[in-house]
């Protein structure tokens, strides 16, 4: 009976395999909880947005010193608290917004897995995937959970993304495939064996996928410096308490009657503390970076591209070479039959019409390329051959091919590029050159003397016909490769196809270095040369996988900006490999998985568009760096000669948060969403630092400068004082906000001017002197305040002209390096 049960159980185990699961068992499995329950994308809670703008370092150092100034109050000196509950509501609210956009993106974008269910072939989404599933595979097609394969035509499956193993395997009946490898050529169906949270690469994949706002130059620079302002509060706070009381001798503490303030040396001190601490945290500028990449991703979600992570968008502004694909980038994803050129090959003596054998191979083949699509809607019904083997296309071999039992007998196709199949110099390989070089494609049809499955195959080849595609070119592909060109940005096309058809489509695009295709089978093999070939030339054809890869390598060791576009499984180890991988909506789901952009619209067009997005992003938060450290560095100069003079301090904490949010707090968030197309270039802290310092010491020193003049030995400062110290302060920076707005246009002007009138009206106001306690009674003061703020100004300019100096021979410098590339290019070309 045994064997009996042994054979039933592999008959129901046949029909399971085709037939798939049943509505029953499927629901009996999701009751169970075995789904492949892994989320979309990895996008942060509510809660988790809530907590990650709520509980910053910047808000914690704001929180304990808003609580001292709760003790000791008056409230209005608690007003810099406000700043920080509105960035936190911003933040939330940007974030969300970029949630949604990109989770809304993320559905359209997700991979559909086919699965057999009730003998139906039908696409669900992963998360619908349940454990026994049986899931059908083809080219291109990454596979969702980890399994076990059930049957197989030609199968392999690279595994490279998670073993590094470059060579794809071939996979049979009963092999292992894991999550995350994709499919390179042939068809077949596996049971999903691992779902969830269990499969091999599903970890991974959350990760790789997480809404992140962290690991960027930008990020990083700015947290460096936050570390360095961090550490530098204690020994500034620490200075400034202790010389407040030695002012004061006696410490004395008592609550005033009706004034809602508790005064007192100490007080006093704490009060004088605050207000020096509260300018030296750029409480804004973590947010203005959340805000502007938020913002960005909300922006070119309505273009129709998905940021898969945020540091893309920065990454895109930095890049100077972007390597592109051919097929569905810069020529139209569709082709058509143009011409069919018979050869008359003929093997014993027999013939067959070509167009008979290409209809018969188009109808082999489950899953056409868009090469075979284009010959099946041409050639029409295929005949009823019997196919006895298959060889699905892949890349690093060039061709396909079926064994037919024929009328005539067991006959043997191949189809595939003619510089592979045909012989150097037979004449065959001759015209196809000369049609690829028109830029047309062109594939050979062969007989072989040996089934397409064995070792050796190809075999012997008979050429038989020349198939000549038609490939149209992108309208808007051009326009795209010029605007590249104006931004200084280089443009390499990598192709799989025949290096002068690539040539041929290049020139047709007016892209420069077209006149000069390399193959890339006489690449040179040692690594050095191989990289001076990749760097000094443009256009490439019958690149493999691999060599796609070691060309991004190869760049970016140069220290090169990398981007890498394309839209087939053979750019899935470039598109890892580059600094920003850009995949079409259209393309394959192992190239959308490991992209960091995804163009949904699959228009090549997009792309100036993110590059210019990365470039406003970055552009303007150097911009307003500069304005908040320039406000750090001033805080910390006065702070500490202060300290050292053993003077009272002469800002209370309202009077920082008035200069604070005219000078910088809002004129930052307009500039940060400013437009600006300059390309973002690696140096962010040290540029920054560069004018931020000495401005920020001139700024500290004339403030400071002021207050001496006016104080005249006093032992305490009266509020005319203060005053006078804050107008030469806010006068000082907001010549710092002119300098660093430039270029200059209207809006710019207006929010300045702006600014400089709520100031004003601050001053003017008896509501606002009060408030901020002021007072501009003394009109010697008011002029000392503004000639030593002129003087600054001056110094400051001169600071300022000699950084843009310094800024245009590094440009320039890098300019010349870059025209000496093209020549060297131009002259290897010729």
């Amino acid at each position: 009976m045994a064997p009996q049960g042994g054979r039933t159980e592999q008959v129901a185990d046949a029909a399971e395999e085709v037939r798939g699961l049943s509505a029953d068992q499927v629901a009996e499995r999701v009751a169970q909880g075995r789904t492949n329950d892994v989320p979309v994308r990895a996008s942060r809670t509510l809660g988790q947005i809530i907590r990650g703008n709520l509980f910053t370092r910047i808000n914690a150092m704001i929180a304990v010193l808003f609580a001292i100034i709760a003790v000791i109050g008056p409230v209005q000196d608690g007003l810099f608290a406000l700043v920080v509950v509105v960035n936190t509501l911003i933040g939330i609210v940007q974030e969300l917004r970029a949630k949604r956009t990109l989770d809304r993106l993320a559905i359209v974008n997700a991979a559909h897995p086919r699965v057999l269910r009730d003998g139906q072939v039908v696409e669900i989404r992963p998360q619908e995937v349940v454990l026994d599933d049986v899931i059908e595979l083809g080219q291109g097609d990454q596979v969702p959970v980890d399994g076990d394969v059930v049957s197989a035509t030609a199968l392999e499956v690279d595994e490279s993304l998670l073993t590094g193993e470059a060579d794809p395997v071939l996979k049979a009946p009963g092999d292992t495939v894991m999550s995350g490898s994709f499919v390179v050529a042939g068809t077949g169906r596996f049971r999903a064996a691992k779902v969830g949270r269990h499969a091999y690469a599903a970890r991974l994949a959350e990760e790789a996928s997480r809404f992140s706002l962290v690991h960027s130059e930008l990020r990083s620079g700015i947290n460096r410096i936050l570390t360095f302002i961090t550490w530098a509060l204690f020994p500034i706070g620490g200075l400034l308490i202790y010389s407040q009381l030695a002012l004061g001798g006696e410490v004395v503490i008592r609550k005033s009657i009706g004034d809602g303030q508790v005064s007192g040396p100490l007080a006093e001190a704490l009060r004088g503390m605050v207000a020096a601490l509260v300018s030296m945290v750029p409480e804004g500028l973590v947010l203005l970076i959340s805000i502007a990449f938020a913002v960005g991703v909300v922006r070119l979600g309505r273009r129709h591209c998905l940021v898969q992570e945020l540091p893309a968008i920065e990454g895109l502004a930095r890049v100077d070479i972007v390597c592109t694909d051919k097929t569905g980038t810069l020529t139209e994803n569709g082709m058509r039959l143009a011409e069919l050129r018979d050869l008359g090959g003929e093997l014993d003596g027999e013939r067959t019409a070509p167009r008979e054998v290409l209809a018969a191979l188009a109808a082999a083949d489950p899953r056409p390329n868009p090469s075979l699509a284009a010959i099946a809607e041409a050639c029409g019904d295929a005949p009823d051959w019997p196919v006895t083997a298959t060889a699905a296309f892949s890349s690093a071999r060039k061709w396909s091919g079926a064994s037919f039992t024929a009328p005539a007998g067991q006959r043997h196709w191949v189809l595939g590029a003619p510089d592979v199949l045909a012989a150097p110099n037979s004449p065959e390989a001759a015209e196809a050159e000369r049609i690829g070089a028109q830029g047309m494609r062109v594939l050979l049809l062969a007989r072989s003397s040996v089934p397409v499955d064995a070792p050796e195959a190809p075999g012997r080849l008979t050429p038989v016909a020349l198939v000549v595609l038609d490939q149209r070119v992108r309208d808007d592909a051009a326009p795209t490769l010029r605007y590249f060109g104006d931004q200084d940005v280089e443009v390499k096309v990598v192709s799989g196809d025949n290096a002068a058809s690539v040539g041929a489509v290049a020139r047709e695009l007016e892209l420069p270095g077209a006149a000069d295709p390399v193959d890339a089978r006489d690449l040179p093999g040692e690594r050095r040369g191989f990289d001076d070939t990749v760097e000094r030339t443009t256009v490439f054809g019958r690149v493999t996988p691999e060599q796609k890869r070691d060309m991004v390598r190869g760049l970016r060791k140069r220290e090169h900006t990398v981007a890498m576009t394309g839209d087939g499984v053979n750019d899935v180890l470039a598109l890892k490999e580059a600094d920003i991988g850009v995949a079409m909506g259209s393309g394959s789901p192992a190239s959308r998985s490991v992209a960091q952009i995804v163009l949904l619209d699959n228009r090549f067009a997009t792309l100036p568009a993110v590059v210019a997005e990365g470039r406003r992003v970055i552009g303007n938060i150097e911009r307003v760096a500069n304005l908040f450290l320039t406000k750090t560095v001033y805080s910390m100069t006065m702070a500490t000669i202060v300290g050292l003079l053993a003077v009272s301090y002469p800002f209370f904490p309202r009077h920082a948060t008035l200069i604070n949010a005219v000078t910088f707090g809002i004129p930052a968030f307009f500039l940060a969403l400013a437009p600006n197309t300059e390309r973002a270039r690696p140096g962010f802290v040290a540029r920054t630092l560069r004018l931020a310092v000495p401005a920020g010491l001139i700024s500290g020193l004339a403030a400071v400068t002021t207050y001496l003049l006016v104080l005249r030995g006093a032992a305490m400062p009266e509020l005319t004082d203060r005053t006078a110290v804050v107008i030469t302060l806010c006068a000082t920076t907001l010549w710092v906000l002119l300098l660093v707005a430039k270029p200059y246009v209207w809006w710019k002007v207006v929010l300045v001017g702006a600014m400089v009138g709520l100031l004003c009206s601050v001053l003017a106001t008896p509501y606002g002197r009060e408030f901020f306690a002021l007072d501009i009674s003394d009109p010697g003061k008011i002029v000392t305040a503004l000639a030593v703020a002129a003087v600054a100004a001056g110094l400051i300019t001169v600071v300022r002209v000699v950084d843009d100096r310094f800024i245009r021979r590094d440009r320039e410098r890098e300019d010349r390096a870059r025209a000496g590339g093209a020549a060297r290019r131009q002259g290897a070309g010729v």
